[in-house]
């Protein structure tokens, strides 16, 4: 049973190695990603501060856009939720915290009798709101880890469409927001339309309270650069969001695989201390069964045996037993086949002639007067449970057949059918 347990033992502390090795490489490759999306993300940052300025300037110098981008809804019936996850798991809370921000909005959205629908950017909120029957629109997906422009252009012509289509009054972006590799944090951004707070006070103004207000020439006016800039300063902004999402799962991802290698080490640890206690019990109980033989053959030494006297004219029957003697030294002289004639038996190598009969066997046996072929050959069967008995191997004379044995060898050695 031990040894059984100790093989699925290392089996599993095999299984937990390889784990180890796994979590490790996903650790390291994580924390070098992690690099290189927030430096993407601080190079991102001058774009989205220019084209946010220029909106400004635009709004400042009399851009009064009738664009829709800029118009909101009296009345706020269907909201858009992009939810920005990541493609695979084994990032923490990454995407459970993005799913559980939007699902609250949702929810409340619902219990105040509007509508809504979900645009997921990742196959992890695709699959989460699909499961739970959430009212999709498209998806978009593959590019979780690294956006490029291009992924974030789509997504932000798809919400432009669906506001300026009125298909949604409202357009909100759910992502996960990178500070520090140590600290990211879930927000709800509004998206569509754009408040005039963010395209109003650009230093495009004419003139200021100081008379140092700088005077921009727009080529052409104002209003028609102002409507083609919209869409790129919503792409911009969903290109930010992007390259904040995929920095953070960067950074849970390296959280998540530190934490499941020291736990693999830990396992380890307690596996390998429980397969060790498991090898000392075995090895425990192996140095019991040996001791416990041990004893058992020197208390088969001590055991008081009986000497069984034998009358070679009826065949070597047995004819009584004496109280218990001292091993005999020297082999029993018995009465001959006929009444004329007198003869001493010659002892026999009697485990040469019957297999199952050792040294020690063949010791014991001649201490007790049994030291010929001829003698084991005339036992009747309670001789062979006798002996079986005084032996401490019940039943194995009859199993092995020593009475025909010994017959056989005597006819071999000696010519004679007993």
């Amino acid at each position: 049973m031990a040894g059984g347990q100790e093989r699925i033992l290392k089996g599993r502390i095999r299984s937990m190695q390889a784990t180890k090795k796994i979590t490790r490489a996903m650790e390291l490759i994580a924390g070098s990603r992690i690099v290189k999306a927030q430096q993407r993300v601080h190079a991102a940052v001058p774009y989205s501060v220019q084209i946010t300025e220029v909106v400004k300037d635009l709004a400042a110098a009399g851009g009064t856009s009738d664009s829709p981008l800029l118009k909101g809804r009296p009345e706020i019936k269907n909201t858009c939720y992009v939810v920005i996850s990541a493609d695979r798991g084994l990032c923490g809370g990454y995407n459970a915290g993005v799913q559980r921000a939007a699902e609250g909005e949702i929810k409340a959205d619902v219990e105040a009798g509007k509508g809504y629908e979900i645009i997921p950017v990742g196959r992890k909120a695709e699959s989460y709101f699909k499961f739970r029957d959430y009212r999709l629109g498209r998806t978009f997906a593959g590019f979780s880890d690294r956006p490029s422009y291009d992924d974030a252009k789509a997504i932000g012509l798809h919400v432009v469409e669906l506001f300026a289509s009125g298909h949604v009054d409202k357009v909100e972006l759910v992502y996960t927001r990178f500070i520090t590799a140590g600290n990211q944090e879930v927000v709800l951004r509004p998206l569509v339309p754009l408040s005039q707070d963010t395209v109003m006070g650009g230093d495009g103004k004419a003139g200021s309270d100081d008379g140092t207000g700088s005077a921009y020439e727009f080529e052409p006016d104002p209003t028609t650069i102002l409507d083609t800039l919209l869409p790129r300063y919503v792409e911009a902004r969903v290109y930010a969001a992007l390259l904040n999402a995929a920095a953070s799962e960067h950074a849970f991802r390296q959280r998540a695989m530190k934490s499941a290698t020291d736990n693999a080490e830990d396992l380890i640890k307690s596996l390998g201390i429980t397969m060790n206690r498991a090898r000392q019990a075995t090895i425990t109980t192996e140095i019991m069964e040996i001791v416990g033989g041990a004893e058992a053959l020197g208390a088969d030494d001590k055991t008081d045996v009986r000497i069984i006297d034998f009358d070679l004219s009826d065949g070597f029957g047995a004819r009584s037993a004496s109280a218990p003697v001292a091993p005999a030294a020297a082999p029993q002289e018995i009465a001959p086949t006929t009444a004329s004639t007198t003869a001493t038996i010659e002892a026999d190598r009697l485990g040469e002639g019957i297999a199952g009969i050792g040294p020690v066997i063949e010791r014991k046996l001649n201490e007790v007067g049994v030291n010929s072929f001829a003698q084991i050959a005339g036992w009747t069967p309670e001789d062979a449970e006798r002996f079986g008995l005084q032996l401490s191997f019940k039943g194995r004379i009859e199993r092995e057949d020593w009475i025909g044995q010994a017959k056989a060898a005597h006819l071999a050695k000696y010519g004679e059918q007993l």
